[in-house]
């Protein structure tokens, strides 16, 4: 009894080369490019339209959702023909950009029932975070360094800057997930009647949009849930770490390509989407900043107490590093915090009251698993994710729930595009 409704990567895989099996006519599986660990990337394709839709799934290690909805769309595809024929495109699917990472952070779809679930549908906060990992900023592939960063450009972003530039797709999709919080939408470039199509989706399965993404800070915001990349917006992107990158959905504009970043959370918070204007504005940004500050000043005591301690192993040493930068980030979050016009709305407030707790819990949680899984941690990351969960009654998205957002997004967008 596993302790999630999610595949591991390798049963994604696994499932994937059948299905291809099955139907040799109808898909196509090749690998574009192997990761710094030597795993091969995955590509499965559909259709043999002269033109290219490309969908990119496992950016971020702890988001498995993507490659879901990848296998079921094209899954699809070779029960439902006309669905894609009727685009004239070819539909290639990226099936996991990081599966270094996915091998990590996939400890958690193969956790006890007890860690991981309360029920088969029902995973648990607390279960989803002590087995958490997510990359640090610099080793997240979907971000390769700028060209005047001395650091190499890791070999799946070059797989996909190399797959980009073969398909030159009219639109690329990227498909992510939120932990906690409500869905948006990103858009390299505005697409007639695609947030109205994208909101209404939304309604359909009674997911709640973020009022005001916090991701993207620079770009317009089509409140509810949709940003859109300002025409004079440069294409790099600067990280709350100071790590500056050019995002591959932002290389692809040169190609003419659209990118979408489909986002779903895995557990929903209502209150994000409340449109409600608040009093104080500044004083909710004041007590998120704290809770963030706080939280962050008892983790570093947290791990001051356990005496020295060093990661041993690689797998101890990844989850150390990502966890020290998030232990560092707290002050550059809070100036952007204020220094831009947040917490305008309740949905505002509501967002930034779970990023002031995730981002601490997140750092607990692998530091956690880099020391050794010391109880004192142990006891932090279960207090958190508890309080978590019941400040924001987050509840679990079912994973058909998650897919279909995405599978429909995607084919809605890539019928006003094609």
């Amino acid at each position: 009894m596993r302790g999630t409704p999610y595949p591991t990567l390798g049963e994604l895989l696994r499932r994937a080369h059948a299905t291809v099996a099955a139907r040799p006519g109808a898909l196509r599986l090749r690998a574009v490019g192997t990761s710094r660990a030597g795993r091969p990337l995955w590509l499965l394709s559909a259709g043999h339209g002269p033109r290219h839709i490309l969908t990119v799934a496992g950016a971020h290690a702890n988001e498995p959702v993507g490659g879901v909805t990848s296998l079921a769309l094209a899954e699809r595809f070779t029960r439902e023909p006309a669905l894609l024929q009727e685009s004239g495109c070819a539909w290639h699917f990226l099936l996991c950009l990081d599966p270094d990472g996915a091998s990590l952070a996939g400890r958690w779809l193969t956790g006890r029932p007890g860690e991981g679930r309360a029920a088969e549908a029902s995973p648990t906060l607390r279960g989803y975070y002590r087995r958490f990992y997510r990359p640090a900023f610099a080793a997240q592939p979907e971000f390769p360094p700028v060209a005047s960063d001395p650091r190499p450009t890791m070999p799946e972003s070059e797989a996909l800057v190399r797959l980009i530039d073969e398909l030159r797709p009219v639109v690329q999709f990227s498909l992510h997930g939120v932990e906690v919080g409500g869905s948006f939408l990103q858009l390299t470039r505005a697409v007639p009647g695609a947030a109205a199509a994208y909101r209404r989706i939304a309604a359909d399965l009674g997911i709640p949009l973020e009022h005001r993404p916090f991701d993207g800070m620079g770009w317009l915001a089509e409140s509810p849930g949709v940003l859109v990349l300002p025409d004079s917006r440069p294409t790099e992107e600067r990280d709350p770490s100071g790590f500056t990158s050019q995002a591959t959905w932002l290389y692809a504009m040169r190609h003419g390509t659209v990118s979408a970043v489909v986002e779903a959370p895995f557990w929903s918070v209502a209150g994000v989407s409340d449109p409600r204007p608040v009093a104080e504005p500044r004083r909710e940004v004041a007590e998120a900043s704290e809770i963030l500050l706080g939280r962050g000043k008892q983790l570093e005591a947290v791990v001051g107490e356990l005496g020295p301690r060093s990661p041993q192993t690689p797998e101890e040493i990844a989850h150390f590093t990502a966890a020290r930068e998030l232990m560092d980030i707290g002050p550059g979050v809070v100036d952007t915090w204020n220094s831009a016009e947040l917490a305008t709305t309740v949905g505002n407030s509501v967002s930034l009251g779970v990023a002031a707790r995730r981002i601490p819990l997140r750092a607990a949680a692998m530091m956690r698993q880099a020391l050794g899984g010391a109880p004192a941690l142990d006891t932090l990351v279960e207090v958190w994710a508890r309080e978590l969960a019941s400040t924001f009654d987050a509840r679990w998205v079912p994973v058909a729930d998650q897919t279909e957002l995405q599978t429909r997004t995607m084919l809605a967008l890539a019928r006003a595009l094609v």
